[in-house]
């Protein structure tokens, strides 16, 4: 079986998300006070959890990317991984994390399974680490980086989101930082995925910018055969480092798009700026079958959309904020 649309693509990456919770307050994600997390009761059990996953993979999906929230948050992220592992044909496994609890659990999940992971850096430094995310943390997601990269989750994989006026003038920064590590930088451009709306168009730093001000510093040669990857790579000097943009906004990529995400209360979502979701979890504890559940999931691609909409007039923003989705 493929998990395929209305428009030919096929769908083989889910982004299952473990939690809404999370261990920063992030200017561009949440506001300082949090935002009401979702009720315990609609959370998916562990149970719940890797039964969509095995019907998931027995209708097409590869690749299983755990997000939150932080997924580190959730107290059996390591059994989580372990139970994905186990599915036959085993996907890939990966994770998106900021960083702070990986370097207690860096070797406890590449045993379990894990192969890779995103770790969130928009800084270098504590202040601004600080000013970003309200909390003096930016040593222990170093720390966690190294334990990532000592643990063998190879690639080790940097998403660096820029915002005006604040660390805009850091990309260099980060890229020599990256490549003093070999670690894998990508630039993402800012979405409208905010708590509190705040996001605005003039004041997003775009991809042409980001391309500008590292090509002052460095050469970049485009990489051929991005495929369905978001990233748009480039070789930095000639390599082998690399540096990948994202240009989510100002050049989208969904004509290429093989995600499906399952938020933490069981909700399948077809595309990030979904306005409708396809709930798992009520019919899964009303008693359906598994084919039952596998019809969920093509019915939902069917009405995926061509694309996500930014640019078009009528554009809304999802109700839930990134947390509360799943990256």
């Amino acid at each position: 079986m493929t998990l395929t649309d209305r428009f030919g693509r096929v769908h083989r990456d889910l982004r299952i998300s473990l939690t809404d919770h999370c261990n920063l307050r992030c200017t561009y994600c949440m506001p300082a006070e949090g935002v009401p997390w979702l009720p315990r009761t609609t959370l998916l059990t562990p149970e719940e959890l890797m039964r969509i996953v095995r019907i998931a993979v027995g209708e097409g999906i590869e690749e299983v990317r755990l997000t939150g929230g932080e997924p580190l948050l959730r107290p059996d992220c390591v059994d989580v991984v372990a139970a994905i592992a186990s599915v036959e044909p085993r996907p890939e496994i990966s994770i998106t994390t900021n960083g702070i609890g990986l370097a207690r659990l860096a070797e406890p999940l590449k045993r379990a399974g894990l192969a890779r992971v995103n770790v969130s850096l928009d800084t270098l430094k504590p202040d601004r680490f600080h000013q970003l995310t309200r909390r003096n943390r930016l040593a222990d997601v170093l720390t966690g980086i190294a334990a990532a990269d000592a643990a063998g989750l190879h690639p080790v994989k940097l998403n660096a989101l820029q915002l005006r006026g604040i660390n805009d003038d850091e990309a260099p920064d980060l890229v020599a930082f990256a490549m003093d590590h070999s670690y894998e930088l990508r630039f993402i451009e800012q979405m409208p995925l905010d708590a509190g709306h705040t996001w605005r168009r003039d004041a997003m730093v775009t991809a042409a910018e980001t391309m500008a001000r590292l090509s002052e510093y460095f050469t970049l040669t485009p990489l051929p055969g991005r495929g369905a990857a978001p990233a748009e790579r480039f070789l930095v000097d000639g390599g082998p480092a690399t540096v990948g943009i994202i240009a989510s906004v100002t050049a989208p990529f969904c004509g290429a798009c093989d995600r499906l995400r399952l938020t933490a209360d069981g909700q399948l979502r077809n595309c990030l700026f979904a306005t409708e979701e396809s709930d798992l979890r009520t019919p899964m504890r009303g008693g359906v079958s598994d084919e039952e559940l596998a019809g969920i999931f093509h019915r939902c691609l069917l009405r995926k959309l061509p694309g996500h909409g930014i640019n078009d007039p009528g554009f809304l923003q999802p109700q839930r904020p990134m947390n509360a989705i799943g990256g």
